[in-house]
């Protein structure tokens, strides 16, 4: 099991919240950026926020003072980036509308086109945009089919993957002059295949990079080495990483960028939640205002099963329910646990490292509430809520 240090949240009086409610403790928040700033510091890297997994914008005066910049998976999120955080601004969609594109041309720092397709299809735009914004850059995500992912809807290097370039598809475009004049806009590669890992994994990718497109990597600015790292954990081989950035950096002459996301997040929060009934059944039913397919979808996808503070699995502790959510979707089920003591309506449940990939992807099906978002000190034991929702952001999301 990863090593993650969590905060302690038994320290927080639960009574101070409302329910459900994500809170994040910026003290390690900036535990973990701390050790990015740290990544940039020895290795010569430029870590990138990744907003897909981490948008909690409120935090956002504290991740600039160490990082450099965001990146970000359409306008919307890049907009955020821009009005908030500061530092490059890094865009890779997997398709651009032409609207869209016109806006991101006059501020981001980088864009990353997914397919060769769309680079000619948007190269006189581009184009123009670099006369008037010569510091603007432009990327191309590539695909070396190389596949690291444990979890195959979290694979991008899955077969039939739509993410990316692979090799002999750029090949193919290369035979076409118009492409060749499209392709001289690009001044670096970008590539992604990781998901919550380790290093190995990483240098793993990286020889097939090396060898599937040296010749690219010749003539490139700079690289991405994408996400999925998970740097920020105990067991992480932060060493490693410095080393192999600083060699590889040297090696072809070009600029790492790297971007956790997730890895600004790990142990810093939880999504509180609250008992509402105890249906008798086999097992017993207790439902929560917290729903996993409106508020952690991810232990539906992948699937996982979230930890709960001072829970165990079922039959390890006295007491065992099965733990659901208020919709009406039968699969709307969190899992079976075990308690010391009998669970009762008014209860309140802590579930763990529940900050990235969360309150990013909550919906309001079925009208459910969505959660509060609270930031907590740790150290000093400060609490504010800075967001809480009610009916109308369920009816401004529909017509």
């Amino acid at each position: 099991m990863a090593e993650i240090h969590f905060t302690d949240f038994n320290k927080l009086d639960l009574s101070r919240l409302p329910t459900p409610c994500f809170v994040v403790d910026e003290v390690a928040v900036e535990r973990n950026l701390k050790k990015l700033s740290k990544l940039e510091q020895l290795s010569g890297a430029k870590v990138l926020h990744a907003l897909k997994a981490f948008s909690m914008w409120q935090l956002a005066p504290l991740t600039r003072q160490y990082v450099s910049g965001t990146c970000s998976s359409g306008l919307q999120e890049a907009q955020l980036a821009e009005e908030f955080y500061g530092g490059q601004v890094h865009v890779f969609s997997v398709a651009y509308k032409e609207k869209e594109l016109e806006q991101l041309l006059q501020f981001a720092s980088h864009i990353v086109f997914n397919s060769c397709s769309q680079l000619m299809r948007y190269k006189d735009l581009c184009f123009t945009a670099l006369k008037n914004r010569p510091e603007l850059r432009f990327g191309l995500r590539i695909n070396p089919m190389h596949s690291e992912a444990e979890v195959a809807i979290y694979d991008p290097c899955a077969p039939g993957s739509r993410l990316g370039v692979n090799r002999k598809t750029l090949d193919s475009y290369m035979e076409v002059a118009e492409f060749r004049q499209a392709f001289s806009l690009i001044s670096g590669i970008h590539f992604h295949t990781l998901c919550e890992q380790n290093f190995m994994p990483l240098q793993r990718t990286l020889s097939v990079v090396e060898s599937d497109f040296f010749d690219i990597l010749t003539d490139m600015e700079w690289i991405n080495f994408g996400g999925g790292h998970h740097i920020t954990r105990e067991d992480y081989q932060f060493d490693e990483l410095v080393k192999c950035i600083q060699s590889f950096s040297e090696a072809h002459h070009l600029k790492v960028f790297v971007e956790p996301g997730e890895a600004v997040a790990i142990g810093t929060g939880v999504l509180c939640g609250e008992v509402l009934d105890v249906a008798e059944n086999n097992p017993l039913q207790v439902i929560l205002d917290v729903s996993a397919t409106c508020h952690m979808p991810d232990t539906l996808e992948m699937p996982y099963r979230a930890d709960i503070s001072g829970a165990g699995v079922m039959g390890e502790k006295r007491y065992g329910y099965r733990l659901g959510g208020p919709t009406c979707l039968a699969g709307d089920v969190i899992g079976d646990y075990s308690f010391d003591r009998a669970l009762e309506v008014g209860d309140r449940l802590v579930f763990e490292d529940m900050a990235h990939y969360t309150m990013v992807k909550t919906t309001t099906f079925n009208g459910t509430q969505l959660p509060s978002l609270a930031i907590w000190n740790s150290e000093t034991d400060a609490l504010k809520v800075v967001k809480s929702f009610g009916y109308e952001e369920f009816k401004s999301r529909l017509s």
